[in-house]
């Protein structure tokens, strides 16, 4: 993966307005550009975030249906999870992988990271290729407001979806499989 191209900072001239929600801050912020225009942004401040393709060892992936209140629908995804205070990206990862999907993963291999929704968000998603994946004895439970299902998908039915539009895929999961399968030789 080649390197992030080197920030080119604004100047924060003032902030506006902040308010808290779960996970994110929204803020209004009077900045001046780079190219010298000032301005009022609105911006959502994220702590950052990992995602996994977890591949069993027959090559099928494993999924996640899972309910977003913001789209109101159900879509296909691969396991995923916002960074908590003092976690790295990937022990962020081996903990979602747990928790969502109900394995571990003996093999790690970095995707590099996907700037999701840079036009008014700055978060960071660090993607990894999960592998050598073993089953938990529990039943993964998710966080209380998930509502979410474990599938085991072979590769080709992936593809086909994502082609057909008849499932909705997030952009994050989309960019993660493309990347997975270069790597997997697909």
């Amino acid at each position: 993966m080649a390197p992030l191209p080197a920030p080119e900072p604004s100047r924060h001239l003032e902030t506006t307005a902040s308010l808290e929600a779960r996970k994110l801050r929204f803020e209004v912020n009077r900045i001046e550009l780079p190219m010298g225009v000032q301005g009022t942004f609105g911006i959502i401040r994220h702590p950052g975030a990992s995602l996994a393709v977890p591949v069993l060892e027959d090559g099928r992936v494993v999924l996640l249906r899972q309910y977003r209140f913001a789209v109101q629908a159900r879509l296909l995804e691969f396991p995923a999870g916002t960074l908590d205070p003092g976690e790295t990206p990937l022990s962020t990862m081996q903990r979602e992988l747990q928790e969502e999907a109900g394995y571990s993963a003996a093999r790690w291999d970095p995707l590099g990271a996907m700037l999701p929704c840079p036009g008014y968000s700055d978060e960071v998603i660090h993607l990894f290729l999960a592998r050598e994946l073993t089953p938990l004895q529990e039943q993964p439970a998710g966080d209380d407001d998930e509502d979410l299902e474990v599938l085991h998908m072979e590769p080709a039915d992936l593809d086909a979806a994502l082609a057909s539009g008849d499932e909705y895929l997030d952009g994050k999961s989309i960019t993660a499989w493309l990347r997975a399968k270069q790597l997997l030789g697909l």
